[in-house]
């Protein structure tokens, strides 16, 4: 019973999941259907590229709350650089959306790691402040108008479908959900399987043994807050995309469910502590409660009331497991 009970207590989120897919699945039998699910894996792949970049900024003992901005700005972005190639073949199309996420989110990262690393300015400021510039940019690049007009080809990563058949011309595997999963991958070996990762954590358990060790704290912190932007940045692009349109509103409070799906998740806000893959069973809750309340048409206030007590959920059980550290 003891280990029972030690298990429960290390797998409680992963309980929690299953316990949303049972009474979903119960409450609409449109939920467990294979069409469903995969909507579902498509409807998290936003979120999920968000907190594989902020996993690591909180794993440092950091927090980033302008990834919503950053994701619209490089949205925007891309999309007025879309609109410079109408006629451009898939692979340049692309090309220009990831670039854009990566010069977009990697000035971004840059400017918040420096505030935060080199002139120390408080994090949670250092990031208003660049969730404040970077929603301006958005809005000023267009004039606070949706950019419209974009090559069909621009919507292939957000919205497109692979296995087409007759029965389902529109394809059955959403790329975007593809996509998803090889990036989570990759950071998933990146903070596990590399030398930058063990400083990662290092720097999140204790800064000034990880400066005694020779390892460069400041470069470890930029470097996460780069990566944060750039998956920001992806997430804005994958946003336009889906949409074929950029929209200067969009991605508006995406911050408050990704730091949510990562402390859901088991990262915990003291630092130290968190896994990609952990992050994505939270970011699986996140969006099994919004599919089901949409399945269930709870008002859409409602839900919003809901996400909120989710969030609040989060830094409650965060704060218990540190007391129970301490």
């Amino acid at each position: 019973m003891e280990k029972l009970k030690q298990w429960s207590k290390k797998n409680a989120v992963v309980i929690v999941l299953f316990i949303l897919i049972i009474f979903f699945g119960i409450a609409n039998k449109t939920f467990l259907t294979p069409t469903n699910i995969i909507n579902i894996t498509a409807q998290m792949s936003i979120n999920a590229l968000l907190c594989v970049g902020i996993t690591y900024v909180i794993i440092t003992g950091g927090i980033d709350i302008s990834i919503g901005s950053v994701a619209a700005f490089a949205g925007i972005f891309a999309a007025y650089l879309g609109l410079k190639f109408p006629d451009a073949p898939l692979v340049i199309i692309l090309l220009i959306q990831i670039g854009s996420a990566v010069l977009i989110g990697g000035i971004c990262g840059l400017f918040n790691g420096i505030m935060i690393a080199k002139f120390k300015v408080v994090a949670m400021i250092a990031t208003l402040a660049m969730m404040t510039m970077a929603r301006g940019l958005a809005y000023v690049i267009t004039d606070g108008q949706p950019v419209y007009g974009l090559p069909d080809s621009f919507a292939w990563l957000g919205a497109g479908r692979l296995l087409k058949t007759e029965s389902v011309p529109l394809g059955i595997i959403p790329i975007i959900t593809i996509f998803t999963i090889i990036i989570v991958v990759l950071m998933h070996i990146l903070l596990t399987k590399t030398v930058f990762g063990r400083h990662v954590f290092a720097v999140g358990s204790n800064e000034k043994v990880a400066h005694l060790s020779g390892i460069n704290v400041d470069w470890v912190k930029i470097r996460a807050h780069i990566i944060c932007s750039i998956m920001a940045a992806l997430g804005g692009v994958c946003v336009t995309s889906k949409l074929n349109n950029g929209q200067p509103a969009a991605c508006d409070a995406y911050e408050m469910y990704a730091i949510a799906a990562t402390v859901l998740g088991g990262t915990s806000f003291l630092g130290g502590i968190g896994s990609v893959l952990r992050a994505m069973i939270g970011c699986a809750i996140i969006a099994i409660i919004n599919n089901g309340m949409n399945l269930m048409q709870i008002s859409s206030y409602w839900q919003k009331v809901i996400m909120g007590l989710i969030i609040l959920l989060a830094v409650i059980v965060d704060m218990a497991q540190k007391r129970e550290k301490n």
